[in-house]
């Protein structure tokens, strides 16, 4: 959800509803997440989450991404703006963390890695609950190693990047599947994330051992969520979705769209560097209104999401949970 869809009024609408809304904190500024924690609380007196994106580093091969500079040049022809310069930032994460522990959300959870102990205890002891994504069994044994108090369980079905702690290729498992795996390893609640839509989706993590579950593209087609013009028509057809890295270095899943099928095979895994160089086309794409160009995070039951409010969304979602 980080990059748009996330928004203060979508958080709060969910939280007023019953659910636990969550703020992305991914490629915004310290000051920008500030403000939007800031709406949150005006909006809402109820708790919610705030996601982070982890520091990784790939180490990425230089030729490889001046090789990628240059199959993008046709994209600078075809938009009138140059590639971004395929920088390496730790998302601001140590000015994050310290906002965290001044404005004290209820949740903080991690997307591509997660915080040493000494970070996790030191959130706990300032009462917030610490949620790791993780994707395999692996990942869930070093989030448990530094005492989170819950996991999201990440499945292959989701829309936006996959939150594996490497840049890999392994095939990735399904939400249950990963429940089946992880369920009997620990005690600490689940939180099942991937593809999961309308109250029949809520109703089958549940019953497969999840202690709640976690929407995303569901959400993205409501009045709240800041999802563009172009994204928004995307998720209203039937086109396939897939993995890929041709938008920012790293896999994530969209609906197929021309800019996904003319890069793949050529995009290196070098995350944030990719991300950072097709920024200004993607923006560019969204200012034209142009589905093609841009990044169509959605997970595979996108077909699911609904024109309505988030709010009589997670109301009509609610009754399986409860």
């Amino acid at each position: 959800m980080a990059g748009g869809p996330s928004t203060a009024a979508l958080a709060a609408a969910v939280c007023e509803a019953g659910g636990l809304g969550f703020l992305a904190a991914g490629y915004k500024t310290v000051d920008a997440v500030a403000a939007e924690i800031a709406a949150v609380r005006a909006l809402t007196h109820k708790p919610f989450g705030l996601n982070l994106f982890f520091p990784t580093r790939d180490a990425p091969d230089g030729d490889a991404l001046a090789a990628y500079a240059r199959t993008l040049r046709v994209e600078e022809e075809r938009y009138g703006v140059r590639c971004g310069d395929p920088v390496w930032t730790a998302d601001e994460w140590d000015a994050k963390l310290e906002l965290v522990g001044r404005e004290r959300p209820a949740v903080v959870s991690f997307t591509f890695g997660c915080a040493e102990n000494e970070v996790v205890e030191w959130l706990k002891s300032l009462g917030i609950s610490v949620w790791a994504t993780v994707t395999s069994p692996g990942e869930a044994r070093q989030a448990i190693s530094s005492g989170v108090t819950a996991l999201v369980l990440q499945g292959a079905e989701a829309g936006g990047h996959q939150g594996s702690y490497l840049n890999h290729d392994d095939e990735p498992s399904s939400v249950r599947a990963l429940l089946r795996q992880i369920r009997p390893a620990t005690e600490l609640p689940l939180i099942a994330a991937g593809g999961i839509a309308g109250a029949p989706g809520v109703a089958g993590v549940l019953a497969a051992g999840a202690s709640a579950a976690q929407m995303g593209t569901a959400l993205m087609l409501t009045p709240e969520a800041g999802t563009s013009t172009p994204h928004r028509q995307a998720l209203r057809g039937d086109g396939p979705t897939r993995l890929t890295r041709a938008f920012s270095g790293r896999r994530a899943r969209g609906i197929v769209n021309r800019f996904m099928v003319e890069h793949e095979q050529d995009a290196p895994a070098a995350y944030p560097e990719v991300h950072y160089m097709t920024a200004p086309l993607r923006a560019r794409a969204r200012e034209l209104d142009d589905p093609d160009g841009i990044n169509l995070w959605a997970g595979r039951g996108y077909r699911l999401a609904e024109d309505a409010p988030a709010a009589e969304l997670v109301e009509r979602w609610a009754p399986p949970a409860r």
